[in-house]
């Protein structure tokens, strides 16, 4: 016998959590719980602000929507889903099935997110391949080329991944070019949308020799994996691309394609991250993931992230929301 509970949360967050143009203070977001029969399976349902073109209320509105199909006998129809509700639902019907392997990756690229000493710290401390991420676009270019060759000179086998968000004209990418030693932009694994428009970052990418990597362009209603000069990999946020399937389908194309495809965090809760660590391991096995975001919470939920300290809190003490 089916049924469904919708749990909703609110976890507060470090003060240092800066989107685009506005401070997260709290992460909202909804947990949904299937169950038929003695068979349980979740997911998590977490539009991020400036990112989500859907609010967290739209999403609970149309999830419940969704879940009231599905109890009463009928399967998910997710074909014009929103994309947070998508990737929730459909995890949880994968976890349900018993077809998301409990095997999860749980390394991490470090995410510079303040003081970069701290995150040379971090790096002399890693065993193995040392990558790190850091956000770019936030100041002023050359600030930002400098600052990737001061992580160079310090960690000679370090490869960084570097994200713009779309932040850079033209020129400034190119000032941050600039400002990288020849030597040193090899070691880049890939800049994320430096500019704007697309063919503005491919074309920086064949001028520079910096290899990018397509993320904001992945959701495009228009893209098309395919192989071109400077295109490194893509970055899957299943939160804002969609459904599992989806992701699985971008993932096979990328590879198909020769290009490395990266899971990626949107600031999900723990309970999120960790099944983000799972898909990772099951569906890019030999990537490490972008899932170093469990320190910009003040709390975890209901599922552990291995290494993090912060205090849990479980599934019973959130909001009941709705249930059947």
């Amino acid at each position: 016998m089916r049924s469904a509970k919708l749990y909703q949360y609110q976890l507060p967050m470090d003060s240092g959590v800066i989107l685009r143009n506005q401070r997260l203070t709290t992460r909202e977001g909804w947990i949904v719980e299937l169950q038929d029969n003695d068979t349980v399976g979740r997911g998590e349902i977490a539009p991020l602000p400036e990112f989500s073109h859907e609010t967290a209320e739209q999403a609970g509105e149309q999830t419940i929507q969704q879940l009231e199909r599905w109890v009463s006998g009928e399967e998910f129809d997710l074909s014009d889903a929103l994309p947070s509700v998508a990737f929730g639902i459909s995890m949880a019907r994968l976890e349900l099935v018993g077809g998301l392997p409990d095997e999860a990756n749980y390394a991490t690229a470090p995410l510079c997110t303040g003081d970069p000493d701290d995150l040379v710290i971090k790096l002399d401390q890693m065993t193995g391949t040392k990558v790190a991420k850091i956000k770019v676009g936030m100041y002023e270019a050359v600030r930002d080329g400098m600052v990737a060759n001061m992580f160079f000179d310090a960690i000679p086998d370090l490869t960084l991944r570097l994200d713009a968000n779309r932040g850079w004209t033209p020129v400034k990418a190119r000032q941050f070019a600039k400002y990288v030693q020849p030597h040193h932009r090899t070691k880049i694994a890939f800049l994320e949308e430096p500019c704007k428009k697309p063919q503005d970052s491919l074309e920086f990418a064949q001028e520079t020799g910096i290899a990018i990597a397509w993320d904001e362009t992945v959701r495009d209603e228009d893209f098309e994996v395919k192989a071109q000069q400077g295109v490194a990999a893509i970055v899957i946020k299943p939160t804002l691309v969609g459904s599992i399937e989806k992701c699985q389908q971008l993932i096979e194309q990328a590879h198909q394609q020769g290009l490395v495809a990266v899971i990626s965090s949107s600031i999900e809760s723990s309970l999120g991250l960790n099944q983000l660590a799972r898909v990772a391991h099951w569906l890019t096995p030999d990537v490490i993931p972008g899932l170093d975001t469990i320190d910009l919470f003040q709390q975890q939920l209901e599922t552990p992230w291995p290494t993090s300290p912060l205090p849990l809190t479980p599934l019973s003490d959130l909001t009941l929301f709705w249930n059947s």
